[in-house]
């Protein structure tokens, strides 16, 4: 099909961009649905903004839309609930679907799935939302020691997660993200160059290097704070890493069954040694986000960005 031809059936449709929600990123994807719904309207397009509250069914309905731009993060827009309500509606989406967007959601499963696709990963404990979270970290300490991260086991973000130094005051850290989030895990911190790969379609997308300026990794703050991070993009990186990390990149996609977009984190151990965190099936289109900035590294700028997503939801 055409760009002319995918242009003309996109005009005749009325496009709802899903933001908002009520997870711990509402602001977040706030953020990056107006700018969204910005882009569309200034491409011609017919679009609505929908702020998502428990009662989306009614909204998505009285909306009249026929497509949807997903760009919720976090529960319920990230893990696979409203695509499978958008589905039951038989209204087009943009993005991955019901399974990929729960693996993606669980950084427990998708590590179990790196793991069994042979997808580098570092090694971790964990804590089940009941457990004596005092003894599990007794059990991390033993198996990799300190410094290492605790995260909770579907947020996204960066949101819960915390740094522990050393044993000290390291059961109360871990105690108290597995209260506010139940099931978390435990990781070794791996002290490394941290970047991230933006797919689009099926291609890898420039390699971005994260440098926070003030803290050791790259946490919510980091994130969302302007001129608290560096962005290096392309990341300066020998032929053969840039080559391994963009190639294993397309693999994670691939084995969680990404469609259309997402971005996968990880961890350059040494500089060198890819070890790969997790896969972001709705990554942030906000001007401070990692994906947009990658494809402007690839000569793609953010109009045309978000029409790649959109067109993607038509196949």
């Amino acid at each position: 099909m055409s760009r002319s031809d995918v242009v003309r059936r996109l005009r005749k449709r009325r496009i709802g961009v899903l933001m908002g929600g009520w997870s711990s990123e509402r602001e977040v994807s706030l953020r990056s649905g107006q700018r969204v719904l910005e882009s569309l309207k200034r491409q011609g397009f017919t679009a609505v903004g929908i702020d998502i509250t428990r009662e989306f069914a009614a909204q998505v309905r009285k909306a009249r839309i026929d497509m949807a731009f997903v760009i919720l993060h976090g529960r319920p827009g990230e893990d696979g609930t409203i695509q499978g309500f958008l589905e039951l509606q038989g209204i087009p989406y943009t993005g991955s679907g019901v399974a990929a967007s729960a693996i993606g959601m669980d950084k427990l499963l998708t590590k179990m799935l790196f793991r069994q696709g042979g997808i580098p990963t570092p090694d971790y404990v964990f804590i089940a939302g009941d457990a004596d979270c005092a003894a599990t970290v007794v059990e991390a300490e033993s198996k990799f020691g300190y410094p290492m991260i605790v995260k909770p086991r579907t947020e996204g973000s960066s949101v819960g997660v915390e740094l522990i130094e050393g044993r000290r005051g390291a059961a109360d850290q871990c105690c108290r993200v597995q209260r506010g989030f139940g099931d978390a895990l435990i990781e070794p911190f791996i002290s490394g160059r941290e970047v991230t790969v933006g797919i689009l379609g099926e291609q890898a997308l420039p390699i971005l290097e994260l440098a926070p300026k003030r803290r050791r990794f790259y946490d919510y703050e980091a994130k969302y704070t302007r001129g608290e991070t560096e962005f290096i993009v392309p990341a300066k990186l020998d032929r053969r890493t840039e080559g391994r990390v963009k190639e294993l990149a397309l693999a994670a996609h691939r084995l969680l069954g990404c469609r259309g977009f997402s971005r996968v984190d990880l961890i350059l151990e040494n500089g060198r040694r890819p070890l790969f965190l997790e896969v972001n099936t709705l990554p942030g289109l906000t001007d401070l986000s990692d994906l947009p900035a990658e494809a402007e590294a690839a000569g793609i700028g953010y109009d045309e960005l978000v029409f790649r997503i959109l067109a993607g939801a038509l196949s």
